[in-house]
């Protein structure tokens, strides 16, 4: 079961690193800005923006639908137990959308929106869904290492496929292609990586996740205890009362969603500030992100082994000190050095994978059993491709700076205040108060 599980994460990374994080930033904005005005503004749905922010308006704007959706999948999915039957359907429509940016090209930028927000809400809403197995895969003391190695798996497949789109756009002039059909293809072929490997999970995972049932429904819609339950939207708004009885999840929750969001925004903006602000060439982001998932493999699977040692909570507020550091380095960085380039992707790679990893195996342990799906639904508002305040404060720097230097070094605000308020968290008094077995070490 596990195996089927690491997959999921093979499969889906292919749109988190060659979409989001490599290609469609700089291309789409260059569709915008081939439709824009002479003053360099688009107006899509009437509205006036620079076309240089439409990339990170267009994905704030999709995680923000992004969270009703996952919110009432994982209350269905938790209440009627069909967890992979959902994960793979939406698996199965992102892979879709993103074959279909073949199609985006001339001055197409309201397609490239539209089938952006519906691949990404897709892909929150499918691993949101794979992390409620997280708790059923592995017990208390296994899960630091389990997640660990799911999130190496996704780095190495999204790594794989980048380095067969690398060679296809370095050598686009000898398969006699221009730059732009050659991006169109690697966009096309993240959607088909997806699909084809969502097939191993779909055949190798449960239906039901996590490590206990919800209450079973009768015919007329009630629980055995004689509750109602008269649909997701109800179901929805219990389980957002009921989260207020667990303070210390929410405010673990609550430091994640800052500090996540900024390792987000930096990685799904790193290539429109390496091509607009340092003048870095297309193969050049690439390579860059290519060391990104390379060492992040290393990277993940080493905090993972420090966790062991000194617990998951000080490995992660050790990461985000590396964060805060990267990020300024990034600000003065100098424009057309690749070297540089080339060293700050290997800093990013060494912190990126073993934050997020223990990340989501801490919050595992805070989880009440049965409430997996609806409790990662929450967490999925900011982790790969879909932080939403980020984009937002990022775009907006840019908006009333025209820089991008300003735009990144802006993100530092969310590591300072994650930082702050996960070293308020603690941790085993968390577990202990929504029932979970504490593990050896934390």
């Amino acid at each position: 079961m596990q195996f089927g599980w690491y997959v999921n994460d093979w499969a889906n990374a292919a749109f988190s690193t060659t979409v989001l994080t490599v290609f469609l930033g700089p291309y789409l904005t260059s569709v915008a800005k081939d439709a824009a005005d002479a003053a360099g503004n688009v107006h899509p749905l009437g509205l006036t923006i620079r076309a240089g922010s439409f990339f990170p308006y267009t994905v704030s704007f999709s995680v923000l639908l992004s969270v009703a959706v996952m919110l009432l999948t994982g209350t269905l999915a938790d209440r009627t137990g069909r967890h992979k039957e959902l994960m793979c359907g939406f698996a199965y429509l992102g892979s879709l959308a993103t074959m279909g940016m073949f199609f985006l090209q001339g001055d197409r930028y309201l397609l490239g929106g539209a089938l952006l927000v519906v691949a990404n809400i897709s892909y929150a809403v499918s691993v949101a869904l794979s992390y409620a197995y997280l708790p059923g895969l592995a017990s208390p003391d296994e899960r630091d290492k389990v997640s660990s190695k799911g999130w190496a798996y996704g780095y190495a497949g999204g790594g794989l496929l980048l380095i067969a789109n690398l060679a296809l756009f370095q050598g686009h002039d000898a398969f006699g292609l221009d730059s732009g059909t050659a991006v169109r293809i690697c966009l096309a072929s993240a959607g088909l990586w997806w699909a084809l490997f969502t097939v191993v999970p779909l055949l190798r995972l449960p239906s039901r996740a996590g490590v206990a049932p919800r209450p079973a429904t009768d015919g007329a819609g009630a629980t055995a205890d004689g509750k109602p339950t008269t649909g997701s939207l109800r179901e929805l708004a219990r389980t957002l009362r009921r989260m207020r009885e667990h303070p210390l999840t929410l405010l673990y929750l609550a430091a994640f969603l800052c500090y996540n969001d900024g390792i987000q925004t930096v990685v799904s903006q790193a290539s429109l500030y390496g091509s607009e602000e340092l003048g870095m060439e297309q193969t050049s982001l690439v390579t860059a992100v290519l060391l990104v998932q390379v060492v992040a493999i290393g990277g993940a699977l080493l905090l993972g082994r420090i966790a062991q040692r000194y617990g998951a909570k000080r490995t992660i507020l050790g990461s985000l000190v590396g964060w805060v550091v990267t990020l300024a380095l990034g600000y003065f960085m100098p424009a057309h050095q690749p070297a540089w380039f080339y060293a700050l992707a290997c800093m990013i790679g060494l912190v990126l994978g073993g934050s997020q990893a223990l990340s989501r195996s801490l919050f595992s342990h805070l989880i009440p059993p049965g409430r997996e799906a609806e409790y990662f639904s929450f967490y999925k508002v900011s982790d790969r491709g879909t932080s939403w305040m980020g984009p937002l404060v990022f775009g907006l720097a840019y908006q009333l700076t025209g820089s991008y230097r300003s735009a990144i070094i802006s993100l530092l605000i969310f590591f300072v205040i994650g930082f702050a308020v996960l070293l308020k968290v603690p941790v085993r008094r968390a577990i202990e108060a929504v029932g979970n077995p504490v593990p050896e070490r934390l």
